[in-house]
């Protein structure tokens, strides 16, 4: 039988196992927190971002192409911090069907990150978060990829550690808890989220992170699944209309604070520190997002009104390709013609008026087979990102996403 004792910190206990190793089990949530005037700055400022980017989002002419952005942004990054070579290019790729010579071979994971992310926020139209839907999410995310051998989509069934790889367990840094404790840490974590309670939403959220990232329910992927499991609780709390906060870009460039802050929760139950890292992740990263989305909403009641005043009758047909635009940043006269159901000459011309007006630029070079793409639009978007993403979001626009590969 396992022996306990009290850690020092008060927020858990080691556990000696029957091989000898010492593993460490948090204590349930919530931990007793200080709220000093410190702590509540950051936790207005965290929310007045999250208030200011959702209230953003909901007017932009297609959110959803701005989640689906993010999505592949996020994929890339938090799949980065774990160690993978893959860049944002290499996704896309990838999503296109385009076959480079000497793609990254970790390309997978990151991909599977899209398909778990997007199925969390399906799921979330009908079901509470539960450690069902984190363990499906957990198996699509390891499906057939590195680790894939390591029973995705299942709770672990021995000890994991976590330190250096030329070390082992008696050196790591980090024990979590024995196999044997998982599933009913887990259900007490799924209590904490369901639980009606006084604690403000976001630090909630960064309670339950930094708790299963202790619990370390998996052998593999906990780091992904944990920072999803972030934008899932943000939308299933309806902080945000949208799944639209990312933190892994600013996870990654403070990589070291990260893990620094989360080993302070389990060595001395520092949670203010973790908290205060947390919410200044939050703030950072909202704010970050929405100047994006307000550029977006400049840029499209700019061009509207360009439109009316410089295409006279044509100026309607010119508006609602403008929207479409919004869903498919770049077109050809064929696609313009079957949207405004005109003849092929009349898109012509008109593709060729918003040329003119720095509307459209044509992309691809050749004298047929013209692309042409919402340039400025695309580059709001390349805010840290390859407007590359945008080209290939078409299948039938390969042959033009190449040639741009080819000069990028």
């Amino acid at each position: 039988m396992n022996t306990l004792r009290d850690r020092t910190s008060g927020h858990g206990k080691i556990i000696y196992s029957e091989n000898g190793f010492e593993a460490f089990l948090p204590n349930k949530l919530p931990p007793k927190i200080e709220y000093d005037n410190d702590l509540q700055y950051l936790l207005s400022q965290a929310a007045l971002s999250l208030g200011k980017l959702d209230g953003a989002i909901q007017i932009l002419p297609n959110p959803d192409m701005f989640v689906y952005m993010f999505v592949c942004k996020e994929a890339v990054l938090s799949s980065q911090i774990e160690g993978t070579q893959s860049t944002l290019l290499d996704l896309i790729r990838k999503e296109a069907n385009i076959l480079v010579p000497g793609q990254p071979h970790d390309l997978p994971e990151v991909s599977n990150y899209v398909k778990a992310l997007r199925f969390g926020i399906r799921s979330l139209e009908n079901q509470q978060i539960t450690a069902s839907l984190i363990s499906e999410t957990h198996r699509i995310l390891l499906e057939d990829v590195r680790g894939g051998e390591l029973k995705p989509g299942e709770f672990r069934d021995d000890f994991v550690w976590i330190g250096p790889q030329e070390g082992n367990i008696r050196t790591a840094t980090f024990v979590p808890p024995p196999a044997s404790e998982v599933s009913k840490c887990m259900d007490d974590l799924i209590n904490f989220i369901e639980a009606e309670d006084s604690i403000p939403q976001v630090i909630k959220v960064g309670l339950v992170h930094a708790q299963f990232e202790t619990i370390h329910p998996y052998f593999d992927g906990n780091g992904r699944i944990g920072r999803l499991l972030v934008t899932l609780l943000l939308h299933q709390m309806q902080i945000l209309h949208k799944p639209v906060l990312y933190l892994s870009l600013y996870l990654k460039a403070r990589r070291q604070q990260y893990y620094d802050a989360l080993q302070g929760t389990r060595d001395y139950g520092d949670w203010r520190t973790w908290i205060k890292f947390f919410l200044s992740a939050v703030t950072e990263s909202a704010q970050h997002s929405a100047r994006i989305a307000k550029r977006i909403i400049a840029l499209r009641e700019e061009v509207g009104e360009t439109l009316l005043t410089q295409l006279g009758q044509t100026a309607a047909n010119a508006l609602r390709l403008h929207k479409s635009l919004y869903e498919l940043p770049f077109t050809d006269v064929k696609r313009a013609q079957e949207l405004l159901n005109v003849q092929y000459s009349a898109a012509n011309r008109l593709i060729h008026s918003l040329e003119k007006l720095n509307v459209l630029v044509e992309i691809t070079g050749h004298s047929r087979n013209r692309v042409y793409a919402y340039q400025r639009y695309i580059e709001i978007l390349n805010d840290e990102v390859t407007w590359f993403f945008i080209l290939v979001k078409c299948g039938q626009f390969e042959s033009a996403a190449v040639s741009l590969m080819r000069t990028k």
